[in-house]
């Protein structure tokens, strides 16, 4: 489904991303793990089409994108949830949803937000409430759940565990897991290594703009060079 060849990004006269290729299946949950600075929002944002890469190609169902505006990536179904959350604090949890679809799927708009209350019924009992006032957890489903009301194919998520309690991130992870299995595919960029194996098929380890492992999530957990790295074990 998404194809990504020898990508390198940056910013002034720094490359971010030193060459990185990478490839998603259709339903697939895919990994990029890193720790902060090492180039995993240059890469969302490369894929998104709000940065422009300086070498590389991006392909997404064998349609080439490479440099296509943010709309446009959109419109081709790819959809990211910053980090942050980036949510609208002063819209109630219904207009945020609806603002949703408002660049693709906005004749279905009704249909998708009882689909998005039926996954996140929290957000069904707060729909009147203002958007800042929510938990940080019940934020993170309003972002998620907002990009969801666009019907992505490929849904991008940056760092949703990021602020949440431990309790909260375990709901997060199985809540990514749960919408992996209805057919849309997943790029969970992540710092959490040991929940992102967990409910990814594949990863890859982001250092320094490169990627210094890849693999299907098993063999990942088990290479010594992660669990030293990552895990202090």
């Amino acid at each position: 489904m998404l194809e990504v060849n020898g990508i390198k990004a940056g910013y002034g006269p720094v490359n971010v991303l030193q060459g990185i290729s990478m490839t998603i299946g259709d339903g697939e949950i895919v990994a990029v793990l890193g720790s902060n600075g090492v180039g995993k929002s240059t890469l969302n944002n490369v894929i998104s089409g709000i940065i422009k890469p300086r070498e590389g190609t991006v392909r997404f169902d064998t349609v080439d994108i490479t440099g296509a505006s943010p709309r446009a990536v959109v419109d081709a179904g790819i959809l990211q949830v910053p980090e942050g959350r980036r949510i609208f604090p002063n819209l109630s949890v219904k207009e945020n949803l609806e603002l949703g679809a408002y660049r693709r799927a906005r004749e279905r708009m009704a249909v998708n937000f009882e689909r998005m209350c039926t996954i996140f019924p929290r957000l069904r009992e707060r729909l009147g409430q203002l958007a800042g006032t929510l938990s940080g957890g019940e934020q993170q489903m309003l972002a998620i759940g907002r990009g969801l009301m666009a019907e992505p194919r490929l849904l991008i998520l940056d760092e949703p565990s990021l602020g949440l309690s431990p309790l909260m991130v375990e709901e997060m992870f199985n809540l990514v897991q749960r919408i992996s299995q209805e057919g849309l595919a997943i790029l969970l960029v992540e710092q959490n290594v040991v929940q992102s194996l967990a409910i990814a098929s594949r990863a890859y380890v982001l250092e320094q703009g490169r990627f210094a492992l890849e693999g299907p999530s098993g063999d990942m957990l088990a290479d010594p060079r992660l669990r030293k790295t990552y895990l202090g074990l």
